[in-house]
This record gives C-alpha cells, sequence and structure tokens, in this order.
C-alpha cells in the first residue's frame, strides 16, 4: 500500500516544475459558487451542522443572521466533523481540524486529526469591520464581512470528507494567502496523480483548490499564494483529493459548477481507488 511519508523526498525535486504548473489556473475542486455541495455527498455530511460562537454567544439551526462583531474578536465554528476558528479581522482561518467522528466516508481513522495550523489572509494592513453576515443550512454554512475596500467570504462544509471549505477575497487587487499545515502534516507529490497533496503518512490525503491564484513559494508545511479579487482558495479532502480533474476555468464572477463531477473523475491512488 502506497503511504505518502515514503514519497516526501519527492517534493523539493519537483518544486520547479510544481510552481511553473500552479502558476497557470491551478485544479480545483470548487468553484466559485455560492455553495459548496456537488463535492462533499451527502454520505459524507450525514448529520453535519456547525454551530458558530460569537463572543460568547452561541448561534445555530438553518437561517442567517447578521451580528456585530468587535475588533480582535476570534469566531468559533463547531461541526459534527469540522472545527476550526476564524480570526473576524481578516478571516484568517486558524486551528482547522477534523474531529474524527464516525462516518462510512471517514479519512481519519476515527482519531481527531489537525490539518491546517492557519490559513492567513494579508490585508495589506486593512481589517474588516462590518458586521458578521452568516447563514447555515443543514451541513453548510457562508459567512462573510466587509471593511474599507474589501470583502472576505468563506463556505465551509462540515463533512468528513470533500471538497468542504473556501475562501473568496474580493479587494479590488490581490492578496496573499498563506497555508501552514498542522504538526504531522506535510505537502508531497503524489506519484499516482502527478500532483501535490498533504497528508500524515496514513491514508489521509488532502490537496489545495485554487482559482485564479498562483503559487509564490512551497515548502513541506506551508505554501503562499497570491489570489485575484473574486478568485479562490479552496480546500479539498479524501477522495475528490486524488481525482485526475482537469484544471479550473479562469473567472472571478458568476463562475460555473462546472467541478461538480460527483465522483465520475479517474482515481489512480490506492488509497481510494477499491
Amino acid at each position: 500500500m502506497f503511504h505518502a511519508d515514503r514519497f516526501r523526498f519527492l517534493l523539493i525535486p519537483a518544486l520547479g516544475a510544481l510552481l511553473a504548473a500552479c502558476n497557470t489556473t491551478t485544479p480545483p475542486a470548487l468553484a466559485a459558487t455560492p455553495t459548496l455541495g456537488a463535492q462533499a455527498t451527502s454520505a459524507a455530511c450525514q448529520g453535519g451542522a456547525f454551530s458558530v460562537i460569537v463572543n460568547g454567544v452561541t448561534y445555530r439551526g438553518n437561517r442567517g443572521f447578521d451580528v456585530p462583531v468587535p475588533a480582535g474578536a476570534q469566531l468559533q465554528l463547531r461541526g459534527k466533523y469540522v472545527e476550526f476558528n476564524v480570526d473576524a479581522d481578516t478571516f484568517s482561518t486558524l486551528d482547522y481540524t477534523l474531529t474524527g467522528a464516525a462516518n462510512s466516508l471517514d479519512i481519519t481513522g476515527g482519531v481527531r486529526t489537525p490539518v491546517f495550523a492557519s490559513k492567513a489572509a494579508d490585508l495589506g494592513g486593512q481589517k474588516l469591520s462590518g458586521n458578521l453576515k452568516f447563514s447555515m443550512s443543514d451541513a453548510s454554512i457562508v459567512m462573510e464581512r466587509r471593511g474599507s475596500g474589501v470583502k472576505m467570504k468563506i463556505q465551509a462544509k462540515d463533512c468528513a470528507q470533500g471538497g468542504i471549505f473556501q475562501l473568496e477575497p474580493e479587494a479590488g487587487r490581490d492578496l496573499t494567502m498563506t497555508h501552514t499545515l498542522a504538526p504531522g502534516m506535510y505537502y508531497f507529490k503524489n506519484p499516482y496523480t502527478g500532483k501535490v497533496n498533504f497528508g500524515n503518512g496514513t491514508d489521509f490525503r488532502g490537496k489545495d483548490s485554487p482559482q485564479m491564484a498562483r503559487l509564490l513559494s512551497q515548502s513541506e508545511t506551508v505554501s503562499v499564494w497570491t489570489v485575484q479579487s473574486g478568485g479562490r482558495m479552496g480546500g479539498v479532502l479524501g477522495e475528490d483529493a486524488v481525482e485526475l480533474s482537469a484544471g479550473a476555468t479562469p473567472c472571478v464572477k458568476d463562475c460555473q459548477a462546472q467541478n461538480q463531477i460527483r465522483g465520475t473523475l479517474p482515481v489512480t491512488d490506492p488509497a481510494y481507488s477499491n
């Protein structure tokens, strides 16, 4: 059986080719659409639902909210399968973790698994300052906040695997986003797909999913991207991370969900091909 830790050495020799490949239109599993429904199957999301804790108050249920947020606040999103925090001033994501909750499509082995230490958005000194607006529907959440000349949106799903996260900036300029993996996770070039995944030496697979974004640098644990206004940085976990998908089409407005393939693309990684 293939284990990612045996192929960590493939990352650095392939870095030049990787940067060249990623500095065009890079392969997504999420399109910049109002929902992420296609990439996370109903089975992976069974029983999923987020609650949001803002300044000590917990919000839940299938409805929308419009909440004032003090400067420097940290939002807490808690689901059955996924937990993470959000810096309300920038929409940087912190401590993105899979809980290991039981599911037929679980990829953690039932073990609580930190995935990202942070997905940091550099707003160039600007801060978000408007009310936090968010809506929840079953396993999905969409949240956004505005500042002077900038708006940030997060779409996420509380699922065991699939296309379950994306961050979309609207700033009238490119923004830098830095992804730092959690301890024990590392990037590697998957020999079965030729693409860069991240994992922890088990059958866990994940992949950054950019659209209208350019990879600036890559190490074993950190990737740095510049993202166009209206583009996005997403993330996919599990089988979607190893599908032999085509690249995203350039799109920053009214993007179509051309990547809603529902498992129809070839999967050659033996961790998910059976």
